[in-house]
C-alpha cells in the first residue's frame, strides 16, 4: 500500500504528527520500534494535561485516538532499518523485511540515552537517576542529590539543579577536571565535592540510598542526575544525504524541514529543548508542513490532469486541417 506520509517513532513527536495529518484526511503509517526515550520512567513532568501520567498510559491513549482515524495504521514493533528514494517517494525497509512506499517521510525516533559507567545504575534509571530537571527535578526538591560527572558540562548541571535542592553533591568518579575558579563557583553555590572513585551505587526497589567508593565509604543521597551524552537515532536520515548539524542531532529549519525535499525531522532528534510536550508540538508542526507539501503537490497534479484533459478535448472537437 502507498501512503501519503511515513513517520518512523511512535513517541509524543510521531504520533502528534500522526493525529494532525490523519485529520486532514492523510493515509498514514506510524512504524513504532517500543524505544521510546522515556519508556523506564514512571511518569510525564512538564506535559500540560498529562503532569505526571505514566508515560505508558500516555502511549496507549493516544494509540487509542489515533485508531478512531481509519486512514492510519500503526505498526508496533517495526523497526526500520533502511530508507531509499523511489518513484513514489520514499522506500522504507523493516527489520523483519518489511517494505513501505509513502509520498513524504518524518523521523520522530528521538535519542538512544548513554547511562555512566557506574555498577548498579541501571537498576536505578527512571526511578531515581535521571539527566533531565525539567522533568524529574520538581520531585526531587529539597532532598539529597548528588550530580555525576567530571567536567565544566557536569559543573553547569549542578548549579543548575540548585533551583530545585540545596543540598547538592558533585561526584566526579576520579580526579576532576574543573580548574580552580570553577571549584571555587562550586563552594560559593555550597555544592559538594566528591572526587573518589565510585564502586556502585545501592538503595531498594529502585530507590537509590547510597553512593559506595571504592574506598568503601558511602555518600547518602535520594537521587542521582547526570548529563546524558545521548545519541540522535537519525541514521535513517543519513542515508538519505541529510547532512549537517551536529552529532547528537539533525538540524532542521522551520517545521522540521532538512535539506532532502520531503524528509522531515521532529522531536529529540532535531531540537536542544527535549520535552515530551516540546516534541509533540514539533510533531504537530512538522504534519502541518507535510500537509500543505501534499496540498500543493495534488493541486498541482489536478491543474495538469484538467489541463490535459481541456487540450484533447480541443483536438478532438477541431477539424483536422488538409493541405492544398
Amino acid at each position: 500500500m502507498h501512503h501519503d506520509v511515513l513517520i518512523v517513532g511512535g513517541g509524543p513527536a510521531g504520533l502528534s504528527a500522526a493525529l494532525i495529518l490523519a485529520r486532514a484526511r492523510r493515509r498514514v503509517l506510524v512504524c513504532d520500534a517500543g524505544k521510546q526515550r522515556n519508556r523506564r520512567s514512571s511518569r510525564i513532568g512538564g506535559y500540560l494535561t498529562r503532569d505526571g501520567a505514566n508515560p505508558a498510559e500516555f502511549l496507549q491513549i493516544a494509540r487509542d485516538e489515533l485508531r478512531s482515524y481509519e486512514r492510519v495504521e500503526l505498526r508496533g514493533n517495526t523497526e526500520v532499518v533502511n530508507a531509499a528514494r523511489c518513484e513514489s517517494g520514499f522506500q522504507l525497509g523493516s527489520a523483519k523485511g518489511e517494505a513501505f512506499v509513502g509520498r513524504k517521510l518524518l523521523v520522530a525516533t528521538g535519542v538512544t540515552d548513554a547511562l555512566p559507567p557506574i555498577p548498579g545504575i541501571d537498576a536505578f534509571y527512571g526511578h531515581s537517576v535521571w539527566h533531565c530537571p525539567y522533568c524529574d527535578g520538581y520531585e526531587q526538591r529539597d532532598r539529597r542529590v548528588g550530580v555525576y560527572g567530571r567536567s565544566n558540562v557536569a559543573l553547569g548541571l549542578a548549579l543548575e539543579l540548585t533551583g530545585w535542592t540545596s543540598e547538592l553533591v558533585l561526584v566526579s568518579d576520579g580526579p576532576c577536571e574543573l580548574r580552580p575558579v570553577e571549584r571555587r563557583r562550586l563552594a560559593r553555590s555550597n555544592i559538594a565535592l566528591r572526587e573518589e572513585p565510585i564502586a556502585r551505587l545501592e538503595g531498594r526497589a529502585g530507590d537509590l540510598e547510597h553512593i559506595v567508593f571504592t574506598s568503601g565509604e558511602t555518600l547518602s543521597v535520594d537521587a542521582l542526575f547526570f548529563r546524558s551524552d545521548g545519541k540522535a537515532n537519525v541514521e535513517i536520515v543519513r542515508q538519505l544525504g541529510v547532512t549537517g548539524g551536529k552529532a547528537k542531532a539533525v538540524r532542521t529549519g522551520r517545521y522540521g524541514k532538512t535539506g532532502v525535499p520531503g524528509v522531515f525531522v521532529a522531536g529529540d532528534a532535531s531540537r536542544h529543548v527535549q520535552f515530551a510536550i516540546v516534541a509533540a508540538g514539533e510533531g504537530a508542526a512538522a504534519a502541518f508542513a507535510i500537509n500543505n507539501e501534499l496540498l500543493k503537490e495534488d493541486l498541482a497534479g489536478f491543474s495538469q490532469q484538467a489541463s490535459a484533459v481541456s487540450t484533447g478535448n480541443a483536438h478532438r472537437g477541431s477539424k483536422p486541417v488538409h493541405p492544398k
